[in-house]
């Protein structure tokens, strides 16, 4: 039985290694989760030699209620840790900021 867990992914010993962005859009406040995987979506960044000097996260995020685009973009370290962040459009918020708002929105289907 262990065999099928760690083939089909249950192992609970794997972890979810991605980004998660929480946004709130400037216009309409509508709250927005994006999940990022750092091994597809980080653009590598090179110095004057062949050296990596860090990571680059551009991310364009549309809301589901004014469909407003947000610009994210995130600098990382060679080690894949954050340096500094940026957005256009929008706001960062927390996880528990975003799981508060979620739930006092209305639902888009009332």
């Amino acid at each position: 039985m262990d065999f099928l867990r760690r083939l089909f992914g249950s192992d609970e010993r794997q972890r979810d290694n991605a980004i998660h962005l929480y946004v709130a859009c400037g216009r309409c406040q509508a709250v927005v989760h994006v999940r990022v995987d750092p091994r597809n979506d980080l653009m590598p960044e090179y110095g004057d030699g062949d050296d990596l000097i860090g990571y680059r996260l551009i991310k364009e995020i549309m809301d589901s209620r004014c469909f407003r685009l947000m610009r994210a973009e995130i600098e990382y370290d060679a080690r894949r840790r954050e340096i500094r962040r940026a957005i256009e459009g929008g706001a960062f918020i927390t996880r528990d900021e975003y799981e508060q708002r979620r739930s006092a929105q209305p639902s888009s289907r009332d």
